[in-house]
């Protein structure tokens, strides 16, 4: 039951501090699970996905690069107590939003409004795991609103170049060639390329503003 409760409060913007650094294997392992469940559900009536997404897998190997990445770019901060186990648990619980896209709505609505419909999914999720992202950040490692914004919006520009390779080299061709195979997810795939270009375009920026965060950062700490 304590497990459940520190997911429901993470996932409502609620955990302290205190209550991330007590972490433990089983919250990992919760988190773990959840991943899996939903990593499957993402992919079930997707007859194009790989052998790993249909298992949940390809999501579990997802989350252990995500908070590796996460963990490093956050090194140069010098962040006390900054451990990837913490980071690794509070990315794998924060896996429980994407229940939501795996809902096959396609099953009982017209394909344009399951397009819509898959559209508002991807964006109720995105919003809430970014939203998650920065309070973590905010509330773990204390820095200033700038660098807890940069070094949220760079793992964030990841995931969406991550989501176009795993869902968007299938339909690519499709899309410029008319969609002749539309399918439910056509519109997702749109916005995602949208976003990928708008990511290309943060990249430069955001690497500026990252090392000048960091050069600041060691001048505060000396």
């Amino acid at each position: 039951m304590r497990l459940y409760k520190t997911l429901i409060r993470l996932l409502t913007f609620k955990l302290t501090r205190e209550e991330m650094l007590q972490f433990t294997k089983q919250h990992f392992y919760l988190g773990l699970i959840g991943t899996w469940i939903v990593g499957m559900g993402r992919y079930w009536d997707d007859p194009g996905a790989s052998i790993l997404q249909h298992l949940g897998l390809g999501s579990v190997i997802y989350i252990f690069a995500l908070a590796l990445f996460i963990w490093l770019i956050l090194l140069p901060f010098k962040v006390e107590k900054w451990s990837y186990f913490t980071v690794l648990t509070f990315i794998s619980l924060t896996s429980f939003p994407a229940i939501f896209y795996a809902i096959p709505v396609e099953k009982f609505l017209s394909l344009e409004t399951a397009n819509t419909m898959n559209v508002w999914f991807l964006a109720i999720v995105a919003f809430w795991r970014l939203a998650l992202l920065y309070y973590f950040l905010k509330h773990f490692t204390k820095l200033s609103i700038g660098n807890i914004i940069t070094v949220t919006l760079m793992p964030i520009c990841l995931i969406i170049a991550t989501l176009t390779i795993l869902n968007l080299h299938r339909v690519v061709f499709s899309v410029m060639g008319g969609m002749r195979n539309p399918t439910p997810h056509d519109t997702s795939y749109l916005v995602l390329m949208l976003l990928t270009g708008i990511s290309l375009v943060l990249s430069i920026p955001l690497v500026v503003a990252y090392g000048v965060g960091i050069y600041n950062r060691r001048k505060k700490v000396k």
